[in-house]
């Protein structure tokens, strides 16, 4: 998943972004203000945003409302050491998702944001399930069937994007955009080598069984249907 980070403390968005790329595997964009926020916010697609609440050029709070006000509807996370009911009140009815007060503990940032992630994308629990496959998004595990299957990170990845979108197919563009930050350099070739992979290891652990991911030509990929491979084991 991709994440918008809006911190101005360079210590701690380069230790939040350090901790959200290597524990979880999002890719993470950083802005130093609100009006950077904005424009990464305005011209890339992203899964969550975690704001810091007191920002220079452009508070958390305007950002936010700039947010909701085009009709953004990417889960927020508010960073916050103001304290008292009222901020955090102002804070949820201006369309804040949850918030953490500073200091935090990093784990607890990471959990919020996984569940804020799901939630957005209607996945109330952490396991996914379709067809015969098991994805657990806390532990980053993977079962065809009763076979687990050892994928790469951006292969795990990839496979958990379309689990999160079933039957509908997802573009190389769209994956792009999801899995990787502005430093990436955008190659479609990458993500076709990756897909070919994960269809590979997904594959051998049922030999027998139809392909799980189809390749839709000059549109993109998407999960198989069940009544394309067959009832679920």
């Amino acid at each position: 998943m991709r994440v918008l980070l809006v911190e101005d403390e360079v210590r701690l968005a380069d230790n939040l972004a350090a901790a959200l790329r290597d524990g979880p595997g999002f890719a993470v964009d950083w802005a130093a203000d609100g009006e950077a926020g904005d424009d990464y916010a305005r011209g890339g697609v992203y899964d969550l945003v975690i704001l810091d609440l007191m920002l220079p050029k452009l508070d958390g709070l305007g950002l936010m409302r700039r947010l909701r006000a085009r009709h953004d509807a990417t889960p927020v996370l508010i960073l916050t050491a103001k304290e008292g009911k009222q901020p955090i009140i102002e804070l949820l009815n201006a369309g804040a998702d949850d918030y953490l007060a500073k200091p935090f503990d990093l784990g607890e940032l990471i959990a919020r944001a996984k569940a804020l992630i799901r939630r957005g994308k209607g996945a109330s629990h952490p396991t996914l399930t379709a067809l015969d496959l098991t994805v657990n998004t806390l532990e980053q595990t993977v079962r065809r069937a009763s076979v687990l299957v050892d994928l790469s990170p951006t292969e795990y990845r990839i496979l958990e994007y379309l689990m999160h979108h079933p039957r509908k197919i997802v573009s190389k563009r769209e994956l792009l955009e999801h899995l990787y930050d502005y430093n990436w350099e955008h190659h479609s070739n990458v993500i076709e080598a990756h897909v070919s992979n994960l269809r590979k290891k997904l594959d051998a652990a049922q030999p027998d069984a139809e392909p799980v991911i189809e390749t839709m030509r000059g549109r993109g990929y998407r999960l198989a249907s069940e009544s394309e491979t067959g009832p679920t084991q």
